[in-house]
């Protein structure tokens, strides 16, 4: 036997030492007599982790045939079988990859559930896996309310804290939408080296923030605190020093070795959580065996005497040895449950390794935007209804309006249309927004609707994700765009690729307002004037928006709150904030920059683009503000062609209806594409390729963006961007070669 094969070393282990009745010593005692614990729970609860054992050691020999692909293990986390006990189905749980125990034993409150077959097909990519349908393997169950988890370091917590804040909040409100129980709480589990990212001291800063100023966040973090990230040490107090004190956070440790001490300890948390609704930290100490991943050998990094330690401290030992001191089993039953689970495990895997796989780029694809939970948009509200929310305000909003203003006004229609959507974000309430946007939805709509966030845009969009679990419509803001950035994966990792790895059965609805691009006077720095979209370029499955115009904005907000409430779509709504307060086009004080509010009714459909003129001999193509340059433009190119072209405002930027957009140019040849982003990665040069490719004549087309540059300070502050005179030039050079 090789010193370098732990899992055959282990597996041999465990067979010996219960044999020979060598098992380790206790490191809590407890008897199983002090409690009321019955021992068929302990039984059923090491049946469950003997299979998690018994699928790490059967897919590392199905890896190296290649029939099984990367997993992680759970091969000493076996403990959190025992949360899959004690707290029920209906409780959301966000797990840690090493909780195969903890699915395994959920699943038994469920009945007709297939957990091993389900997570062999899951194992082998098969296209069969009823979570992701092949796409990766992970644990995730739509009947046992856990979202699937893909690379779960931390990046998960936020919108956990989200779903635990949504339950009370969704009762309070009336949800009809609502998909959790009214007294449920929230189940979030990651590893000790997780504990240190970003991501997860945002999370539990939130839920410690929001238990402070009075709000409910019942969810129990809990940690699996294995003393090692991949190859890195983390000190034996590491964790408990830095949250056993932590303000709004109770903080309970537990043997993850004793199985008593935890059902004792996890019960306890479970009460307290449910009861008083506030954040517990449940801190579970454990080893790690088999290394990190397949491909990790610890023999690299780690002593033998020191992995050989680990392996007698392994949970499947304890539990033996409690299971015989209580006198629950004998050592001759659990060998046989030992060797029972092994066959059937080998038989179940075994089969699923013929079952069929996703092989087309359609297939893997198919679920992007998928959503099995379609429902129809509520009606439009009464004008009685809007009367007495907008009060005397109501008489104005036949006066033609700027940009933020109409935003205003949809944002209160939306509210009283859609009763399960929220606004939150930086200074969203009392305050109304940096802009004023939100204005008045405060006293509108009260606290429970309109409230504010930490300064910490990770919680704002995690939050949001959260929400979304539990049937709501949030619409949370992001102050700039150059803020986004901070907390980009939330929209990246977490709500674009919920739909992909859960087939459908998962979406987090939501539309993420970010008010951004250049062009501000008022402001400089390429903090405050960041011209870039890049980021959202290449996300699969997101909506995004660009409106130009108040009344184009209006109308397009409200397809964005109807896609993301009746298909569960992510849409990131981009504002022009140079635009907010713009009035006038091409002179001073002749109010053609603002707008009627549209009618209830009037929506414009993703992919609809806007046509100003129909020239034939040049065709300018833009968005956001480049279409108020474009248009300004438009009559001195005009003049100087002594011929008429047309602008195309494309608004929707991932909804570019490529052939659509051809048939606009019609028999025009020249094409100048306008985009006030950075040249390098902007969506100009996109659809500068895709133009040219899938055009069926020649065009001679050109792109004018900004330069690859931040943004200056002061009167440079537009020097690197495209302007009416920078417009007219390209033009002109354009039609002239």
């Amino acid at each position: 036997m090789s010193i370098f094969n732990r899992a055959e070393v282990i597996d041999s282990n465990f067979t010996r030492f219960v044999k020979d009745g060598k098992l380790p010593s206790a490191r809590t005692k407890l008897l199983l007599s002090q409690t009321n614990i019955r021992s068929s729970e302990l039984i059923s609860i090491f049946e469950s982790q003997v299979l998690s054992r018994h699928m790490d050691l059967k897919t590392r020999l199905l890896k190296d045939e290649g029939k099984c692909f990367y997993t992680i293990g759970c091969s000493g986390h076996e403990g959190n079988a025992v949360f899959g006990k004690v707290f029920p189905y209906t409780d959301m749980a966000f797990l840690h990859y090493r909780s195969g125990p903890f699915f395994i034993e959920r699943s038994k409150q469920v009945p007709a559930s297939t957990p091993i077959y389900d997570m062999a097909l899951s194992f082998m990519a098969s296209s069969e896996d009823p979570i992701s349908g092949g796409r990766h393997k992970v644990l995730g169950s739509k009947v046992l309310n856990i979202p699937p988890q893909t690379s779960t370091i931390a990046s998960h917590l936020p919108k956990a804290v989200g779903t635990a804040f949504s339950i009370d909040r969704a009762k309070d409100l009336e949800i009809s939408e609502r998909k959790l129980e009214a007294d449920s709480i929230v189940i979030c589990s990651f590893g000790d080296a997780s504990a240190n990212h970003s991501t997860a001291l945002s999370a539990f800063n939130t839920a410690s923030w929001v238990t402070n100023v009075g709000g409910h966040v019942p969810i129990i973090f809990i940690c699996e605190d294995n003393g090692k990230g991949i190859s890195v040490p983390t000190d034996d107090h590491w964790i408990q020093s830095n949250f056993s004190m932590r303000p709004g956070l109770d903080y309970i440790q537990t043997d993850g070795l004793h199985l008593i001490d935890l059902i004792i300890k996890s019960r306890r948390a479970e009460h307290d959580c449910r009861i008083n609704r506030s954040p517990i930290f449940l801190h579970m100490k454990t080893v790690r065996l088999m290394g990190h991943a397949g491909s990790d050998v610890e023999v690299g990094y780690i002593s033998i005497p020191d992995i050989e330690a680990a392996e007698f401290n392994d949970p499947l030992l304890h539990s033996a040895r409690i299971l015989i001191e209580n006198q629950c089993l004998s050592s001759h039953d659990i060998e046989s449950i030992y060797e029972s689970a092994r066959k059937q495990i080998n038989h179940v895997f075994d089969a699923a390794t013929t079952r069929p796989k996703l092989e087309t780029a359609r297939g893997v694809m198919a679920s992007i935007t998928a959503n099995n939970t379609i429902q129809k948009a509520p009606k439009i509200p009464s004008q009685k209804a809007r009367k007495d929310l907008f009060g005397k305000e109501f008489d104005r909003m036949g006066q033609p309006q700027h940009m933020a203003k109409l935003i205003n006004y949809s944002l209160s229609d939306i509210m009283l249309q859609y009763s399960n959507t929220l606004i939150f974000g930086e200074d969203v309430a009392q305050k109304g927004g940096v802009y004023h946007v939100t204005a008045d939805l405060y006293k509108q709509y009260g606290v429970r609707r309109v409230f504010n966030s930490p300064l910490d845009e990770t919680s704002i969009i995690g939050f949001g994700a959260g929400f979304g679990h539990n049937g709501f419509v949030p619409i949370p803001e992001i102050q700039f765009l150059a803020y986004f950035h901070n907390a980009e994966d939330q929209l990246r990792g977490e709500l674009a690729t919920l739909p992909f790895f859960s087939d459908g059965q998962f979406t987090n609805p939501m539309v993420l307002r970010v008010p951004g691009l250049a062009y501000q006077k008022g402001f400089g720095g390429h903090f405050h004037n960041d011209n870039s979209l890049t980021i959202f370029r290449d996300i699969p499955g997101i909506i995004l928006a660009v409106p130009s115009n108040g009344a184009d904005a209006v109308k397009m907000f409200r397809t964005a709150v109807k896609e993301a409430y009746e298909n569960g779509r992510v849409v990131v709504f981009v504002e022009p904030i140079a635009l907010y307060m713009t009035k006038d086009l091409y002179e001073p004080k002749d109010g053609k920059w603002n707008f009627n509010y549209p009618e209830l009714k009037e929506e414009i459909p993703l992919g609809e683009f806007g046509l100003y003129g129909n020239g034939k001999s040049l065709t300018i193509i833009t968005y956001g503000n480049g279409l108020y340059f474009s248009l300004q433009a438009q009559k001195e190119i005009e003049k100087k062609l002594k011929k008429k072209i047309k602008v195309i405002d494309l608004r929707w930027l991932s909804e570019i209806d490529i052939p659509h957009l051809l048939k606009a140019i019609g028999t025009c040849n020249n094409v100048l594409i306008v985009d006030e982003c950075r040249r390098t990665g902007c969506h100009g040069e996109g659809l500068f390729t895709q133009l040219v490719s899938q055009s069926k004549k020649p065009l001679n087309i050109n792109l004018h963006a900004a330069e690859d540059s931040f943004i200056s300070l002061g009167v440079a502050a537009t020097a690197t961007l495209p302007s009416k005179e920078s417009i007219i030039q390209n033009a002109l050079e354009l039609m002239n070669g």
